[in-house]
């Protein structure tokens, strides 16, 4: 009795996608926005990166390479 109740409840839950032909999403749970990484840390690894090249070129300048 408890099988076939469970195999009621996903049939109703997925019988909406029956009707919607090509319009379904890749999946039927809620997609997250968030980005992995927050954007303070993206800008301070890009601040360190292009600082460290930005001395790494004046010193080269400056020994003559």
């Amino acid at each position: 009795m408890v099988a076939k109740q469970r195999i009621r409840v996903a049939n109703e839950a997925y019988s909406k996608n029956i009707t919607q032909r090509g319009h379904v999403a890749k999946s039927s749970k809620a997609q997250e926005e968030r980005l992995p990484v927050s954007p303070a840390l993206i800008a301070l690894f890009v601040f360190v990166v292009c600082g460290s090249a930005v001395f790494q070129i004046i010193q080269s300048v400056r020994s003559g390479y």
